[in-house]
């Protein structure tokens, strides 16, 4: 089996939200502070001894969440077919960061997304 290491960066922004045809409070539009962790899986490492650099992971996750900070979620057209839910939102993460910064050694692993402390949703691909 081919080694393999994962790397890890977290951020967070604040959007609102509401879930059409839910049963509940949440069908009204409501806010979060959003926690994103994206993971990307490096198979090789360079002459430094890096799968993939932070810096380079931090700036893709940032042009990400920056379409989504302070938004109405449901107004973005990504959601507008959709609701905005946690799993959606890490699904559209995925899809956008990796095409950043998916290679021949490294690919998006997972991303997770929390609407609150202690709940949310984890996305991937196999």
């Amino acid at each position: 089996m081919p080694a393999c290491f994962e790397v890890y960066v977290e951020t967070h922004f604040s959007a609102a939200h509401r879930l059409k045809g839910y049963p509940g409070d949440c069908a009204r539009l409501h806010g979060h502070n959003w926690m994103v962790e994206v993971t990307v899986r490096c198979t090789q490492l360079d002459a430094l001894g890096i799968g993939i650099d932070f810096r380079d992971v931090r700036t893709a996750l940032k042009e990400a969440v920056a379409d989504l900070d302070h938004q109405d979620l449901g107004e973005i057209p990504a959601f507008r077919a959709q609701n905005p839910t946690s799993e959606n939102i890490a699904r559209y993460l995925y899809r956008e960061l990796s095409s950043k910064l998916d290679d021949a050694s490294r690919r998006v692993s997972k991303v997770k997304v929390c609407e609150t402390p202690g709940a949310g949703a984890l996305y991937w691909e196999e």
